[in-house]
């Protein structure tokens, strides 16, 4: 780590993070009527970033809030956060807020610029001895709303979900919405069967949004697809997990973590249970690879 001073962007400005500042009476601050995306960067290219700003824009639409920047000035933000602040891999938080009223109201008014802010988040490599040795999960009750597709700062449920699993002294919780796995507290869910990776759709069967659609998520599938390995998106039971031969956790800091113990038990069966699986071995194999061509390209 250096002393190096955290530069962060604020409604235009590139300033230390201890003289950022925003209003008491900012509607992110009072509501979490905000949302937010948090973009993966390997060797100064930033991963799939098309992606992010993509879904950025669906939950801004969701939320009924006209983005403020388009692709260029956000890039433009980007490129100057990374210059401005040493690292090797990190990651691009940034959220948008609907903004300042004079008097706290629900309602929606037009006019009031939007705060916008990013910051640059340092992340640890990750040690692929620790890693491999896997995490322990519980399932919990999905108590959250119908519209999860949205990234929102709204996130006090998900604190309440990961305060479960930290009682329980487990490293996370599996979601469980009427018996249907939904998602972790912050991480797209995986099994895998019979040599099939399975994993719950975008949207439910019922058009409810009962999860967030990984950028990481979509690109374990796409991976795994190009190397003939098959994906199966649909409704996963609860009584699926215990009987299936890995689960995984993935998420863009989080990457693709392998669960090796489910609500106490083993995951999987015989001499391979409560151990990361030869298909997670496979797949993060090849996602290694993809950052590995990420770093070396001048792509971003």
């Amino acid at each position: 780590m250096n002393n190096l001073p955290n530069i962060v962007y604020l409604n235009g400005s590139y300033l230390p993070v201890e003289e950022a500042q925003i209003s008491v009476m900012d509607r992110g601050f009072l509501f979490g009527d905000s949302v937010y995306e948090v973009v993966p960067v390997f060797g100064n290219n930033l991963l799939r970033v098309d992606e992010h700003l993509t879904r950025l824009q669906n939950s801004l639409n969701r939320v009924s809030m006209v983005n403020p920047l388009n692709s260029k000035e956000w890039a433009e933000i980007f490129s100057q956060l990374l210059n401005k602040n040493q690292g090797e891999d990190r990651a691009i938080y940034l959220q948008v807020s609907r903004g300042a009223y004079p008097v706290r109201d629900l309602s929606i008014k037009e006019n009031y610029p939007a705060t916008v802010f990013a910051m640059i988040l340092q992340v640890t490599p990750p040690d692929m001895e620790v890693v491999s040795a896997g995490i322990s999960v519980i399932t919990v009750d999905d108590f959250r709303w119908h519209a999860c597709d949205i990234k929102s700062t709204s996130l006090i449920a998900n604190v309440m979900l990961k305060q479960q699993a930290r009682v329980a002294n487990v490293e996370d919780a599996i979601l469980i919405r009427k018996g249907m796995v939904t998602e972790g507290t912050a991480s797209n869910v995986f099994l895998v069967k019979d040599g099939i990776i399975l994993t719950p759709p975008t949207v439910h069967a019922t058009g409810n949004q009962l999860l967030l659609p990984g950028i990481t998520r979509d690109l374990v599938i796409e991976i795994a697809e190009k190397n003939t390995i098959v994906v199966q998106q649909r409704e996963i039971k609860e009584t699926e997990l215990y009987s299936a031969d890995e689960i995984w956790m993935t998420s863009s800091t989080r990457e693709i973590a392998p669960v090796i113990r489910l609500n106490g038990e083993a995951v999987g069966v015989g001499m391979d249970a409560g151990v990361a699986g030869e298909m997670w071995k496979r797949v993060m194999d090849l996602y290694q690879q993809h950052k590995l061509l990420l770093r070396s390209s001048n792509e971003q």
